[in-house]
């Protein structure tokens, strides 16, 4: 993240008071990340998530800041917290992110958080419990110089690693309601932000067919392996990399025993694309293949296990990147904009019309391995970046 020298002159006495608390604060922000980092929080983890929400809920106890829950019955419980305005005309700004991780349980003690070379290392360290710890401060930081005449909320999901069936409709409702909405997914290891994203689509297709012995009655059988491994060619031709659009089948299942014709099958589909209207025709496409019989005496169904919206760039999320990028400026930071065919949160909250910025958490990478790490020296400049953009936003 190249940095010059901090343009003071630029900033407001409010803007320099949130960005000089937020300066002090690298030890206390390492110590609440290895904290939660420590707690294994998968995505079906209800009571590891909701561990991970009880330290933020008490984070902002001690700071003053009103703090709700939404609670999930299977699903780990939402925190949604709030600085200023209690009730205002002026719509919110939303920070967003998400507790849970991709790793399973005991990975917390397998691989505990440490420190090593300026690198923080540790399960979701990067992914993104160093963006949640993030939200915190900069919430904090405007509870402390007051004076803040717009609603900031953070909302903290609970199943963003599995496509937030339980959080989407929150994150949604929260999101109409707000003018724009930064998510504080790990920055790239460049230091740039996330300006698009790719959508997704996760499904699962059946089939079923016929057992018969496969030596004496070998034609009285409908494999259903057979079956799905035409549908498997069918759905990669669908493929389109110069436009972005791709079809993996990720898993398969099926069968019974070696000599007897497979009664039934599985695969599971993976299917990223750029705009709502080439998930429409692909989609079109995946589902004429799934109704097609090939092999007479199979039938095959179709259901979508989860579902990712695009952060398609608007002329709105451009003015909101071109701000986060004059905030930059003027604290030194250079930062860019990429693309990502990875899906997040942030397409639920662009897909209702909220203008969407993504990766503005501290710089990380290796994100879902075991190299996973986060840049501790981010941690504060990310942060005060998060809150000028709030402040000007805010003051607008």
């Amino acid at each position: 993240m190249p940095q010059t020298m901090m343009q003071t002159h630029n900033l407001r006495p409010h803007e320099q008071e949130v960005l000089g608390w937020l300066s002090r604060q690298q030890d206390a922000m390492v110590k609440l990340l290895a904290e939660v980092v420590s707690i294994d929080s998968g995505s079906y983890n209800k009571s590891g998530i909701d561990a991970v929400g009880a330290c933020f809920a008490r984070f902002f106890a001690d700071h003053d800041i009103a703090t709700t829950t939404v609670t999930g019955e299977r699903s780990g419980n939402v925190v949604r917290a709030q600085v200023g305005a209690a009730a205002s005309a002026n719509a919110s700004i939303l920070l967003m992110g998400h507790q849970d991780t991709v790793f399973p349980e005991g990975e917390a003690a397998r691989r505990p958080f440490r420190i090593a070379d300026g690198r923080a290392y540790g399960p979701g360290v990067a992914d993104m419990k160093a963006g949640l710890v993030m939200h915190a401060f900069v919430l904090a930081a405007f509870r402390h110089a007051g004076a803040l005449s717009t609603p900031l909320v953070a909302l903290f999901t609970s199943d963003e690693e599995i496509g937030s069936p339980f959080s989407r409709p929150i994150i949604e409702a929260e999101a109409r309601a707000a003018r724009v909405a930064l998510n504080a997914e790990p920055g790239r290891p460049s230091g740039n932000v996330v300006t698009g994203r790719k959508g997704g689509v996760f499904m699962r297709c059946e089939v079923t067919g016929k057992a018969a012995h496969s030596g004496s009655s070998f034609a009285d059988g409908a494999s259903a392996i057979s079956e799905i491994a035409r549908k498997i060619v069918a759905w990669d031709a669908l493929t389109d990399l110069p436009n972005g659009i791709t079809v993996n089948v990720g898993l398969i299942r099926g069968g019974q025993s070696v000599n007897t014709s497979a009664p039934h099958a599985q695969a599971e589909i993976d299917l990223r694309f750029m705009t709502p209207n080439d998930r429409s025709a692909v989609m079109a496409q995946i589902e004429r293949i799934v109704a097609t019989s090939s092999i007479a005496g199979t039938h095959a169904k179709l259901d979508i296990t989860g579902e990712f919206k695009p952060l398609v760039p608007t002329p709105a999320s451009a003015q909101l990147f071109d701000r986060y990028q004059m905030a930059g400026r003027d604290l030194g930071l250079t930062i860019e904009g990429e693309f990502t065919g990875a899906c997040a949160d942030s397409g639920f909250s662009a897909g209702v019309g909220t203008p969407t910025l993504c990766g503005v958490g501290p710089v990380g990478g290796k994100v879902h391995t075991p190299e996973e790490y986060l840049e501790v020296a981010s941690l504060v400049p990310r942060a005060q970046l998060a809150a000028l953009t709030i402040a000007r936003i805010a003051g607008q």
